[in-house]
C-alpha cells in the first residue's frame, strides 16, 4: 500500500491560494472622474500633435540638414552632460545620503534648487558666472583665453546643472532605502570604507544610479530654457532639437510638429526603458 502524499508545506498552500484578506480592494468612484481628467490633460495634447502632423513630409523634415544637426548635438550634449552628472552627482549624493555634515538640510536645498528654478535664470545664473565679465570667466579668459558662453560646452553646463539634481535625488533615495547594515557588516570583517563603499554600496545602488542616469539624460535632452540663455542658438554648436523647435514654430509649422513629435518618442523610449522593473505590482 502506498503512503499517502505529504501535505503541502504551508507556505506553498498559501501561494496556490491567496488570502481573501490580501484580495485588491476596489476603489472609489469618484476618484475615477479627476484621474481621467489628469490623462486626458496628459494624452490629449500629444493626440492633438499626431493630427496636426504633417506625415507626407515627416521624412523630408526630419532628414533636413538642420534637423540631423540638431539631433546629433542633443545625443551628444546629452550624453555627456548625463556621464557628468554620473561623476559628479554620484559623489554628492552619497555625501548627502551618509555624510553628517552641520548644515546638511541646506545643502540639500541648494543642491535641488534647480528643480523649482526656472531654467532661464539657471542659464542667466551661468551666464554671470562664467561669461567673459563673470567671476570666474573672466579669469578664464585673461588667463587661458577660453571663452565658454555661446559654445558646445556652454549646452553641456547648462544640461548639466538642470539635470544634476534629477540623479542626486534617485540615487539619494536608492542609498537611504538600502541603508547602512550591510556596510556595517563589512566594516565588522574588517573591510575598509573605500572597500566597502567599492563592494558593497555600489552593487546595492546600481539600479538607482541606473534609473537617474536615464531620467538626467531625458532632462538633457529637453532642456531650453538654461540653454538658449547661456549658449545661444547656433547650428551645429548650441542649437539642439528643444531651440530649433521653438525657431522653427515661427517659420515652418510642419517642422515644429516633426521635431516634437520626435523628442515624445525619445520621450516615450526613455521612460520606458527607465521605468523600474515590478512597478506595475504583483498580479
Amino acid at each position: 500500500m502506498t503512503a499517502p502524499p505529504s501535505p503541502l508545506p504551508q507556505d506553498t498552500a498559501q501561494r496556490r491560494k491567496p488570502d481573501r484578506h490580501e484580495q485588491a480592494v476596489g476603489l472609489p468612484r469618484f476618484i475615477w472622474v479627476p484621474a481621467g481628467i489628469a490623462f486626458l490633460l496628459i494624452a490629449l495634447p500629444v493626440l492633438g500633435l499626431l493630427l496636426k502632423a504633417n506625415w507626407a513630409r515627416m521624412p523630408e523634415l526630419l532628414l533636413s540638414e538642420a534637423s540631423l544637426d540638431a539631433l546629433r548635438l542633443s545625443l551628444e550634449t546629452a550624453a555627456m552632460s548625463t556621464t557628468l552628472c554620473i561623476l559628479l552627482g554620484g559623489p554628492l549624493a552619497v555625501v548627502l545620503a551618509r555624510g553628517r555634515l552641520r548644515g546638511q538640510r541646506i545643502l540639500r536645498s541648494v543642491v535641488l534648487l534647480p528643480l523649482v528654478l526656472p531654467p532661464v535664470v539657471g542659464g542667466l545664473a551661468l551666464l554671470y558666472l562664467l561669461g567673459r565679465t563673470g567671476l570666474v570667466g573672466r579669469g578664464l579668459d585673461l588667463a587661458f583665453g577660453i571663452t565658454i558662453p555661446f559654445t558646445t560646452a556652454a549646452v553641456v553646463l547648462a544640461q548639466t546643472f538642470v539635470a544634476l539634481p534629477f540623479l542626486v535625488v534617485s540615487l539619494e533615495g536608492a542609498l537611504r532605502t538600502a541603508g547602512r547594515r550591510y556596510e556595517a557588516v563589512a566594516a565588522t570583517l574588517g573591510a575598509s570604507p573605500s572597500l566597502a563603499f567599492r563592494r558593497v554600496t555600489v552593487p546595492l545602488v546600481l539600479p538607482g544610479l541606473a534609473s537617474g542616469a536615464v531620467l538626467a539624460f531625458a532632462r538633457c535632452m529637453g532642456e531650453f530654457g538654461a540653454t538658449i540663455a547661456f549658449a545661444g542658438s547656433l547650428q551645429g554648436t548650441t542649437r539642439t532639437l528643444p531651440l530649433l523647435v521653438y525657431q522653427a514654430r515661427e517659420t515652418d509649422v510642419d517642422g515644429a510638429v516633426a521635431l516634437s513629435l520626435l523628442l515624445v518618442v525619445v520621450a516615450i523610449v526613455v521612460i520606458i526603458v527607465g521605468r523600474p522593473r515590478g512597478s506595475e505590482g504583483l498580479t
